[in-house]
């Protein structure tokens, strides 16, 4: 039988405004049966109880979902065709406990190893960057341990916030502490701002983690930077978190912890298409917040970086 292949609905079938919202316009598959067919998934995870001060990422999977309505199939950049090789559709979100934090891990967990095991690449709609350690978790029972590329502002290596051990600041020290991550094939980029002591970058570093702060960044373009970064985490399979607030608030103002000094929407994709070439098991767009996103920007941008994901996944057919 031959390879299903999805494509998203076109402006010319449906005004981009009208339809029902998924990401790209995509099909919407919950069937069990129907997604076996599929290689690569988009969820949602509308979670925000692990944010630290301003709220709102629960409602980021709906909004990126609402703003992707522009993206069209082919990149003309790059030539990727992700939808003339992989079976690409929106599977909808999980259906977090907004109320209790640990049900909420297990939920996650619980869902991203039903999406691995279908053999599905997830490609993950936050959501406050806690979720990446429930979706990490489900990685290493089908993966083993995963190289990382983790764009943020913040190394989000705290031993606790307000004494709780999961939260959206706790979620790589976690993830190291579970043996979850191949430490020397990590890289966290984008990281500034100010600390709580001389030290807060430097666990990482002690962890075989290759830190670039946002100050080796500026001013210049990051592809000599990607060339570095395939070296190190290459050989094995690696996971990409992409923080919005990895770029700067004047391009992405709809995050809960805004730091000035920021990346580049250009940087932006650079980061991501030099991740082509990698064995990428998956990846995640985290920390929107609608309710700071008052011209729809971040959510457009995180929508578009998404979609660039899609584009580096293994087996994308180039034109």
């Amino acid at each position: 039988m031959d390879k299903i292949l999805h494509q998203p609905l076109g402006g010319n079938e449906m005004p981009r405004f009208g339809g029902i919202a998924t990401m790209m316009r995509l099909p919407h598959i919950q069937k069990t049966e129907e997604k076996r067919q599929l290689d690569v998934g988009f969820v949602g995870v509308p979670l925000d109880i692990g944010t630290s001060l301003r709220s709102g990422t629960r409602f980021g999977p709906r909004e990126i979902r609402a703003q992707s309505v522009m993206i069209r199939p082919y990149n003309m950049a790059t030539g990727a065709a992700p939808f003339d090789s992989l079976n690409v559709a929106d599977i909808g979100d999980v259906p977090i406990n907004t109320f209790n934090m640990a049900e909420a891990i297990r939920i996650i967990e619980d869902a991203y190893d039903e999406i691995l095991e279908l053999g599905i690449i997830p490609l993950t709609l936050g959501g406050d960057h806690t979720i990446t350690l429930p979706i990490l978790r489900a990685i290493k029972k089908k993966h083993g341990k995963v190289g990382l590329v983790h764009i943020d502002a913040h190394a989000d290596v705290n031993d606790h916030m307000f004494g709780e051990k999961i939260a959206h600041g706790t979620t790589f020290r976690r993830a190291v502490e579970e043996d979850l991550l191949d430490c020397d094939r990590v890289v966290q980029i984008g990281l500034r701002a100010q600390g709580y002591t001389a030290e807060d970058f430097n666990w990482s570093r002690k962890q075989g983690f290759r830190v670039v702060q946002a100050e080796e960044c500026w001013h210049k373009s990051l592809a000599p930077l990607m060339a570095e970064v395939r070296e190190k985490v290459g050989g094995g399979p690696v996971y990409l978190s992409f923080d919005i607030d990895g770029i700067d608030p004047a391009w992405a103002p709809g995050t809960g912890t805004p730091e000035i000094g920021g990346l580049t929407t250009i940087q932006a994709m650079e980061i991501i298409r030099g991740c082509q070439g990698l064995q990428l098991v998956g990846g995640d767009l985290v920390e929107v917040s609608p309710p700071y996103d008052t011209t729809g920007n971040t959510s457009l941008l995180g929508a578009n970086l998404l979609y660039e994901m899609l584009c580096v996944l293994p087996g994308v057919t180039h034109k």
